[in-house]
């Protein structure tokens, strides 16, 4: 019985991301490719390995016992070529980020020039997602995300100034409906509201002031679930938005869009890029030493 190394890293890459499909995207195959190799393997080794339906994939007992004996090999097999990339001169590989599609835009695109002239063998792919994936289960290297809501047990990298909120509308609304003094004013407003993907439920919009700290949870006349929505509705005139001040910039110096409320906002710590250890690849820390904040700073 001869099986190859590629038909049980296809299972190990199976197995961590539970699809066929999304392990065929990182290993660059057909999904039907995929599933023949699988077929093949479990065909050799004489029992099955996955569980499958049309909509769900799981391991099945003998399934796991492979995947807890063979997952940590392949662990240090990769951790192994990372170490022996540390050795080289120009740092190689592929780091894939899970990012927030208005992050992406605006913090990490204008910096990928100088990644392609520093780290030319360094491919990043950018994962844009808004909710908050967990990236070890997802097979990525790093995540970004506010530095408020990173785990405690995760290594983290400023990669942004200090930020603040903005409560935002198009100078047509205000002018229609009056400039809010407070917070609680806002609750005579049209205000758009954002859905948090991962809790589903309307956040609510955080407030402070000499010591006093407001949570306001407020009627919305338009609810989405993106930050360019909210900034692209606001110019509209739909109402009042609820956005990062870095996010607006753009619109607020072109006039577009006025601020209110800036009393109410004060900063906070910004966008931090984390990833679950310090045994970080070289291909990653060339990622971070093009990211980090302030600009020009290394590891």
């Amino acid at each position: 019985m001869k099986i190859s190394h590629d038909q049980l890293a296809a299972f190990v890459m199976i197995a961590d991301a539970g699809s066929f499909r999304q392990a065929a995207a990182r290993l660059n195959v057909k999904p039907s490719t995929l599933s023949h190799t699988m077929r093949a393997l479990e065909s050799k080794l004489g029992v099955m390995l996955l569980s499958r339906t049309t909509r769900n994939l799981a391991l099945t007992a003998a399934g796991q016992q492979l995947y807890a004996r063979l997952a940590p090999a392949f662990a240090d097999v990769r951790h192994a070529l990372e170490d022996i990339n540390d050795f080289r001169d120009h740092p190689s590989g592929t780091v894939r980020l899970s990012v927030p599609h208005a992050v992406a835009e605006r913090f990490i695109l204008p910096r990928l020039h100088l990644l392609a002239t520093r780290y030319p063998d360094v491919v990043l792919e950018i994962c844009a997602d808004n909710s908050f994936v967990d990236i070890v289960k997802s097979g990525l290297d790093a995540g970004i995300r506010l530095g408020m809501r990173i785990e405690r047990d995760m290594v983290a990298v400023r990669i942004s100034p200090d930020l603040r909120d903005a409560v935002i509308a198009s100078p047509e609304y205000l002018a229609r409906h009056g400039i809010p003094k407070t917070p609680q004013e806002l609750t005579a407003h049209r205000c758009i509201g954002v859905r948090e993907i991962s809790g589903n439920t309307l956040y609510r919009w955080e407030f402070a002031k000499d010591g006093e700290v407001l949570n306001v949870a407020l009627e919305s006349a338009l609810i989405v679930n993106d930050a360019d929505l909210v900034i692209a509705a606001a110019q509209r005139g739909l109402g009042l938005g609820f956005s990062i001040d870095a996010y607006c910039t753009e619109y607020l110096e072109n006039g577009a869009l006025q601020r209110v409320l800036a009393d109410w906002c004060p900063p906070y710590p910004g966008f931090f890029l984390y990833y679950p250890d310090r045994r970080a690849s070289a291909a990653l820390h060339a990622v971070i030493n093009v990211l980090r904040w302030p600009a020009g700073q290394q590891n």
